[in-house]
């Protein structure tokens, strides 16, 4: 309690005394982001005043947004999000470059397959075979569950036809599904917990929807367990919220053990994994094997989401959900509030493109070119940054997660924007905390969009800026 001593002025109210003391405590880190501040009596006995001086401290504190208000549970201190700065540049950044001018950068921000590798042919023949088979009914809305020949083909060539074709619900990319799950099922206070750091557009997501977001740190394997189990001890949990393979951005696969035992606690302490499965297709490790939360679940706990723009065509927005029954007219509802129905000529041209073999074809292929260039850019990282990053080898996807060493004077937002300058784009690692400033010693770089030479070329200018 020490720290929160003051010797008041007599010329400024006491609350606005306090409220300052526990600012400067707050951005000095001598209060922790997160950290919850004493009690309004004991702070008040303390310092030898009212409760109602205390009231107010805290109410300046959260209105300038070094505090928040949990109820029931006390005021937190929360270090001002300067991120937002950098967060409003890494949006215009992209709005601004042009797709002329973006050939002038190395843009290591890709998250998406290369479209230089799609065979455009063969989609063009597909279409027009659909267009041919279908006519016009390829063009108009379908069951509100979507096409239910793409449904089946999900459950046969994905499933083996473990599943009913009715427990399929067609979506607009993996960004809605979680968005109409939320919508569905968490509602304002609900306690959700993610992985930290985890993707920013389900961080968004929970924060519209004003729940409580909890973090799990990301080891090797997955979340770290025992942290993990404490929440689920101290909190009624409603979703946890799981990327199970090439984790956004870390890059971490969960193992099959971890799976079972997570799913062994969500039956425990009843509440429900939403399941991102993202880019699984691409693994270069063999040690990695492929088992889906959903595909060991015996009780119903996985809403599972799975997306194919990310790995066919980004401009073609669809994906699949597959939720427990208890949950599916809800979400079939707010599917249809949304958008009513996902592309219907898009949904018939991926099932025949499925049916023909060209899915397994195309994957095969992407699997072989980014393995090569997986293996390309961890090589130039190794042997051009060195000691000036870490990482952990992802086996797979699209990306390395690196953190800049401690003895280097840098952040991730001072390395974005020198690297911006030199025509180098990189993601931010504070992009994907809760409390950005947890990021700052880190960045993402992909290498689906790069060639070797610029690899070698773009992380050279990292390695120079870093020096």
């Amino acid at each position: 309690m020490e720290k929160y001593e003051i010797i008041f002025k007599e010329d400024v109210a006491k609350y606005v005394q306090i409220a300052k003391r526990i600012k400067k405590l707050v951005e000095s880190n001598c209060i922790e982001d997160g950290e919850k501040l004493p009690s309004i009596r004991k702070l008040a006995h303390y310092l030898s005043v009212n409760n109602v001086t205390i009231i107010n401290a805290y109410k300046k504190l959260e209105d300038e947004g070094y505090a928040v208000q949990k109820i029931g549970s006390g005021t937190y201190a929360k270090r001002k999000d300067d991120s937002r700065r950098i967060r409003r540049e890494y949006a215009r950044t992209f709005k601004s470059i042009s797709h002329s001018s973006l050939e002038e950068y190395i843009d290591f921000t890709g998250e998406t397959t290369c479209t230089e590798y799609f065979p455009i042919d063969i989609l063009k023949n597909v279409i027009n075979e659909v267009l041919n088979r279908d006519g016009a009914k390829a063009l108009i809305y379908q069951d509100p569950l979507g096409y239910e020949g793409l449904r089946k083909s999900i459950n046969d060539f994905f499933w083996n036809s473990n599943l009913n074709k009715d427990d399929i619900l067609i979506v607009s990319g993996a960004q809605q599904g979680i968005d109409i799950v939320s919508k569905s099922i968490i509602n304002v206070n609900d306690n959700i917990i993610v992985e930290k750091p985890t993707y920013s557009g389900a961080l968004s997501v929970f924060k519209w929807k004003k729940a409580n977001i909890l973090e799990v740190d990301i080891v090797n394997d997955g979340i770290d367990l025992d942290q993990f189990e404490k929440l689920l001890k101290r909190y009624k949990i409603k979703c946890f919220y799981a990327m199970s393979y090439f984790q956004n951005p870390t890059g971490t696969s969960y193992s099959i053990e971890k799976k079972k035992r997570i799913l062994e606690l969500s039956q425990l302490y009843d509440f429900y994994i939403i399941e991102d499965d993202y880019l699984s297709e691409l693994i270069y490790d063999g040690k990695i094997k492929y088992r889906s939360f959903k595909s060991l679940d015996k009780n119903n706990r996985v809403i599972y989401i799975k997306s194919f723009s990310k790995i066919f065509l980004p401009g073609i927005r669809i994906g699949y959900l597959i939720s427990p029954k208890r949950f599916a007219n809800v979400i079939r509802n707010s599917k249809v509030n949304t958008d009513i129905s996902t592309s219907s000529l898009m949904q018939r041209v991926l099932d025949l493109y499925i049916n023909r073999g060209y899915w397994k074809g195309y994957i095969k292929q992407l699997n072989n070119i980014y393995y090569d260039k997986y293996n390309y850019m961890k090589k130039c990282i190794i042997s051009i940054l060195k000691d000036k990053v870490t990482f952990n080898e992802p086996g797979g996807g699209l990306n390395f997660y690196l953190k800049i060493s401690d003895k280097i004077n840098m952040d991730c937002t001072e390395l974005f924007q020198k690297c911006k300058v030199e025509n180098v784009l990189i993601t931010p690692g504070l992009l994907f905390y809760k409390f950005p400033h947890e990021g700052k010693k880190y960045f993402k770089i992909g290498f689906s969009q790069v060639t070797h030479e610029n690899m070698e070329k773009g992380i050279s200018i990292i390695n120079n800026i870093l020096k």
